[in-house]
């Protein structure tokens, strides 16, 4: 069964946020060395309760806080999410070396994002 396995923070200014999480609860938060401007946020050690995440620039897509669903297929997920009502925000992307990304939006206008991983895809 799919689960949430990611939360993304967007932010004005993400920097001054991983300040703000660092000293709030004590959250490591490093930049991604990826190709786009992402930071990672680890939340505690592996193996305990919860889920880890991003802080990224707020933007058009994202602008309130947005869990992740891990999925075996961008694809098979957009379509069912479709057939259930909801709808497609922002077609499938390529992460490289993480896997494929989408955005979609339940029938209450939440947005949700699903990733497949692949540590292969370019």
């Amino acid at each position: 069964m799919p689960r949430v396995v990611h939360f993304e923070i967007p932010a004005a200014d993400p920097e001054r946020a991983a300040a703000f999480y660092k000293k709030a609860f004590g959250w490591t938060i490093e930049k991604w060395p990826g190709p786009m401007e992402y930071w990672m946020v680890s939340t505690g050690a592996e193996g305990a309760p919860g889920i880890n995440g991003g802080l990224l620039k707020r933007n058009a897509h994202v602008t309130s806080t947005t869990n992740t669903i891990g999925v075996e297929s961008v694809d098979k997920a957009a379509a069912d999410v479709k057939a259930a009502g909801g709808k497609l925000v922002m077609p499938k992307t390529v992460i490289p070396t993480v896997g494929y990304f989408a955005y979609l939006e339940d029938t209450e206008g939440n947005l949700f994002g699903v990733m497949e991983p692949d540590v292969n895809a370019k």
